[in-house]
């Protein structure tokens, strides 16, 4: 993973709640949601949490005593999600590496976390931080994208804004968003960090915008996509983005747009 991505900063916080939250996050967050829900948690921790879909979908789901704390390893990306939700007394803001969790052994009922684990350095030890914060039963409840081909977007984004870099194509969607497909692989990290019980399934949806140029522009702009074109050659990214909305656009019509989406949600216990 290149260190641009993991950098949502600047206009990417805003971008990527306004844009890609709707168009990919939002129906997987009220899964995840509903899933820690179901538990019925005393306590939750939720890591990488983004602009905070999840919070919003789980902090309504949650008991009336119950003890939410939320982390991110991006201030502005925790900063952006406080401000997008209301007040909760039950709800702790903290910035915090999912790698080195500041919390004691045994606090939390259910760890959840929605599409950060592809961004962690080390897996194994971010798996194993959220065990040893778990509860003796509780669980690790997460989601990681399916490969890129089997995500209908990301994948023509990644075509098109290649063409404008031949000799080096930004890859940041194929490689570390949709780099961490392997149910295999998952499992086994899972079962390296101490975890004795596995759940996994493969979940498809239907992603949707109101025009090949917001799924674009989600992509290009609402992404480290962006920081990869900027640092190639920062005034092309009007012209990527019109590219990818062009290939979206020749595979998915003019008007409003869909494509498939596809990812695994994985239950760890144990």
């Amino acid at each position: 993973m290149a260190e641009s991505d993991k950098v949502f900063a600047g206009s990417i916080p805003k971008f990527y709640d306004t844009l890609m939250v709707p168009l990919i996050f939002g129906a997987y967050a009220a899964d995840l949601a509903q899933l820690v829900a179901g538990f019925s948690p005393g306590a939750v921790l939720e890591t990488a949490a983004g602009s905070g879909v999840v919070t919003r979908a789980l902090a309504p789901l949650l008991r009336a005593d119950a003890r939410y704390v939320v982390t991110d390893l991006n201030q502005p990306m925790l900063d952006y999600a406080a401000a997008r939700q209301g007040v909760d007394g039950r709800i702790a803001w903290q910035q915090a590496d999912a790698l080195a969790l500041p919390f004691d052994d045994a606090a939390f009922d259910v760890v959840c976390c929605q599409f950060g684990a592809m961004f962690f350095p080390n897996r194994v030890a971010g798996y194993a931080e959220a065990r040893r914060v778990l509860r003796p039963g509780g669980r690790f409840v997460f989601n990681v994208w399916d490969r890129i081909e089997e995500n209908a977007f990301a994948d023509a984004v990644t075509q098109a804004v290649a063409t404008l870099f031949p000799q080096d194509p930004p890859r940041f969607l194929a490689r570390t968003p949709h780099g961490y497909h392997d149910t295999a692989q998952i499992g086994e990290e899972l079962r390296r960090a101490g975890f004795h019980h596995v759940q996994i399934q493969t979940r498809e949806k239907v992603s949707h915008a109101p025009s090949a140029r917001d799924a674009a522009t989600a992509y290009c702009q609402g992404t480290p996509l962006r920081n990869e074109i900027e640092a190639r050659d920062a005034s092309l990214l009007p012209l990527a983005t019109d590219r990818a909305t062009q290939a979206i656009a020749s595979r998915h019509g003019t008007g409003p747009v869909a494509g498939k989406i596809q990812a695994h949600v994985i239950v760890a216990w144990g």
